[in-house]
């Protein structure tokens, strides 16, 4: 049976963000618009491999009766969506906060130490579960960036941390629609024996970790080719 429901919530999840990025009196934020779609393809090509390769191996799957029919490579067109405008969105709203709310920031050294605490937590989780292929690839990507930042001290983190607070509250209410929160079966479905096992609402909490490692490797990204495309802009 055919259903609009995933790519449905793709698109109402990236319109408003997208329609508010023309605004031209404040952010006016499509002017960087090479930059931040070039950071997206590049980080989203890694994501979207790995989200292959684990559809492959059936770590999770997708159920057909919310999906257009449209598969490549196993994989439904709106997951590949999903990789292009969900991030769009999320990345938007850090962007938003950081323009109008400018002196929310966090000084070098909390960020250092909350970087340093990540960084053990979620290599601690990873060693530990070696044999959960979803647990030790999201907690070993993120120990593997906050490793980096730590040594890099990007300046980034001191805004993103506080604004992936803000991002959480979308991205958990969509990914709950996709994991079963709001519907009679998930559009997304998962083999339990390859994750902790633990849900934040409905989605496990291994998403929380994937999330944030694509969206600040997204701005990351997108930083370093903003500067280098728009430095005028970036300097005022």
């Amino acid at each position: 049976m055919q259903s609009y429901y995933y790519l449905l919530l793709d698109i109402l999840s990236f319109s408003i963000p997208f329609i508010f990025s023309f605004e031209r009196k404040k952010m006016h934020f499509i002017q960087y618009w090479k930059a931040f779609f070039t950071a997206i393809l590049l980080v989203g090509l890694f994501f979207i491999a790995w989200d292959i390769y684990f559809t492959h191996k059936k770590v999770w799957g997708f159920n057909d009766d919310y999906l257009i029919g449209i598969r490549i490579f196993k994989m439904p067109l709106e997951e590949y969506l999903f990789f292009l405008l969900i991030p769009y969105a999320s990345v938007f709203i850090h962007y938003a906060l950081e323009y109008f709310l400018p002196k929310i920031v966090l000084k070098e050294k909390p960020t250092q130490w909350i970087s340093y605490f990540f960084f053990a937590l979620s290599f601690v989780v990873a060693v530990f579960n070696y044999d959960k292929i979803y647990t030790v690839c999201s907690f070993g990507l993120f120990a593997l960036l906050m490793l980096l930042q730590i040594i890099f001290k990007w300046k980034d983190a001191q805004r993103f941390y506080l604004s992936f607070i803000i991002i959480y509250i979308p991205f958990f209410f969509v990914n709950n629609a996709l994991t079963g929160n709001y519907s009679e079966n998930p559009v997304v479905f998962y083999d339990n024996s390859e994750n902790l096992g633990i849900r934040v609402g409905t989605m496990p909490l291994e998403d929380s970790f994937y999330c944030f490692t694509l969206l600040y490797s997204i701005v990351l990204v997108f930083e370093y080719f903003k500067t280098k495309w728009n430095p005028i802009s970036t300097n005022q």
